[in-house]
């Protein structure tokens, strides 16, 4: 990782302000690119468009165009009162109408999530892999034997221009190179045996109030050893000595620490918003599951399992829940939700009952799509029957091949005497 940084960076940040100027609301104009160590930084050929300040006279015209205020006549006054503030006074719930207006739906998130996986088998043979999710969707992969980053998304480049994602994969082409070269010579320094595999996570996430967080972490095999923070590489709590280590050396490269400041606090946020404005159609889609019960293999004697199978929603966030009127049941069992084929997800939930208990229980399943239509669906005896008559047709199937077996196998041996 050495030799990858830009020194001299905050001297370039603190004069764009002049060069703004003189650019009058165009792209802001720099010096040709430097290079320095083994990275060549081009951070303001990726700054994006300088906006245009107001015209004189303009905040003038917007208080002008401001309606003057006047007092809601009774009958609105009356409305207010009774629909929304006495209801609340008296803690009820609003009109099922409005409902939605004045309950809306928490906000998605999406964070872009980039992992890098490189495994080093000995001093010679490496290979590094990456992959980048945004959200829950997969938008980009990286091969180790491809040069570039692979777009899985139309709107993956978001709103840079070809130029601007052009530099960036330059900036990553050099950074994986010096990787592998740096790692090796750590591991001559640290005398770390081969093989072993090192795993990098990081990404940003565009917060309320245009705020952004990022993060990176490393890993050695699984287990947590540095991560970036602030401005300076900091080792993992129960990290080995020799994690601390590669902290110090990593810290006294100013010029990467400087790199990793610009990627992931600068443009990591830029470029998420233009992706949140390209795919802006595909990320924000609802899908509404469907949902059906049946029941599962017996836990044991005098026992049954119930299954409430929800299946085709997106986005990903789900909640299912087996029910008693209102009451939710404790044993309630989640699995892991699933992706299906078309990019919607899966979700088995199950609870485990004593037979007999099955009577006035249900599945209820919230989901974003159905707004306040929760599915419930209620169990009854019918379940139960189709998969008695599920099991009794495996059962017959097994049977008849058994059969067909032992059959085949006398008939052959039958010839053989022959």
């Amino acid at each position: 990782m050495s030799g990858t940084g830009a020194p001299g960076w905050r001297a370039a940040r603190g004069s764009r302000a002049g060069k703004a100027a003189d650019a009058r609301c165009g792209r802001v104009e720099t010096d040709a690119p430097r290079k320095v160590g083994s990275l060549i930084h081009l951070p303001e050929n990726l700054m994006l468009p300088v906006p245009c300040s107001s015209a004189p006279g303009e905040g003038a015209w917007l208080r002008a165009s401001r309606p003057h205020p006047s007092l809601p006549s009774p009958s609105v006054c009356l409305f207010l009162f009774f629909f929304l503030l006495l209801p609340s006074l008296l803690c009820l719930p609003l009109p099922r109408p409005l409902r939605p207006a004045f309950s809306p739906a928490p906000q998605r998130h999406f964070p872009l999530r980039c992992l890098q996986i490189s495994s080093f088998a000995n001093s010679s043979w490496t290979r590094t892999d990456g992959l980048g999710w945004l959200g829950d969707l997969q938008a980009y992969t990286w091969r180790n034997d491809s040069d570039t980053i692979c777009f899985l998304k139309p709107w993956s480049q978001g709103t840079f221009s070809d130029q601007q994602w052009k530099q960036l994969q330059q900036t990553f082409q050099v950074y994986r190179r010096s990787f592998t070269r740096d790692i090796r010579e750590f591991v001559k320094m640290l005398h770390v045996d081969y093989p072993f595999e090192i795993q990098m996570s990081a990404g940003c996430e565009v917060l309320p109030g245009n705020t952004s967080e990022s993060f990176i972490r490393a890993a050695f095999q699984g287990r947590d050893i540095l991560s970036f923070q602030g401005t300076s590489w900091v080792s993992a709590p129960d990290a080995p000595l020799w994690g601390q280590m590669a902290c110090r050396v990593l810290n006294e490269d100013q010029g990467t620490r400087e790199t990793v400041q610009w990627l992931f606090h600068d443009i990591c946020p830029r470029f998420v918003r233009g992706i949140l404005e390209t795919g802006k159609s595909e990320l924000e889609k609802q899908v509404k599951p469907e949902a059906w019960l049946s029941s599962g293999p017996s836990p044991g004697p005098g026992r049954l399992l119930l299954v409430c199978h929800v299946s085709g929603f997106y986005p990903k966030p789900v909640w299912v829940m087996w029910m008693r009127g209102e009451q939710e049941m404790p044993g309630t069992q989640q699995g892991d939700v699933v992706p299906n084929a078309d990019g919607t997800w899966y979700l088995r939930v199950t609870l485990d009952v004593t037979a007999g208990e099955e009577t006035g229980l249900s599945c209820r399943v919230k989901h974003s799509s159905l707004g306040d239509q929760d599915i419930i669906l209620y169990w009854d005896r019918s379940h139960a029957s189709v998969g008695l008559i599920a099991m009794a047709i495996l059962l017959s199937l097994l049977l008849i091949g058994g059969g067909f077996a032992f059959w085949f196998k006398k008939r052959c041996l039958y010839q053989d005497i022959l």
